[in-house]
């Protein structure tokens, strides 16, 4: 079970998905080798052995990273295991690193660094699915 979210380009004034122009189209976050180096810089511990798929972990949470295939990179979605809220700390340094927001795939909106309510509605999803984690 994982918390999903995407990092992409998106216009400003956009605060959800619904505000999306049906016609809109992302500009790409760059190459893949650019977007690795991006990765890397921003998160130096992300394991990036997979060219397609990262990992990055912290004391009670893991991410992947997933870059995909194609080159240019459009987006990274983000599967987020575990609790404790440093997660969304490294999840902004990734959108800063690459230009870009962080969708929340759950419920469709913008998540920032004061509205992380997604994080924290996951969190007792999965404490109530699954037991409070250890």
């Amino acid at each position: 079970m994982s918390w999903d979210v995407v990092l992409m380009r998106l216009p400003a004034d956009v605060t959800s998905v619904h505000e999306i122009p049906a016609d809109y189209t992302p500009d790409p976050l760059g190459r893949r080798d650019d977007v690795r180096a991006a990765v890397t810089q921003a998160c130096p511990e992300a394991d990036l052995s997979d060219p397609a798929w990262g990992e990055l972990s912290g004391p009670t949470w893991s991410v992947e990273l997933n870059i995909g295939s194609e080159d240019p990179v459009d987006s990274i979605m983000l599967h987020i295991r575990g609790s404790g809220g440093d997660v969304v700390t490294d999840v902004f340094r990734l959108a800063e690193a690459l230009r870009c927001k962080v969708l929340d795939c759950a419920n469709g909106d913008l998540i920032t660094p004061v509205h992380t309510s997604g994080w924290e509605e996951f969190q007792e999803y999965q404490d109530r699915a699954l037991g409070p984690s250890q």
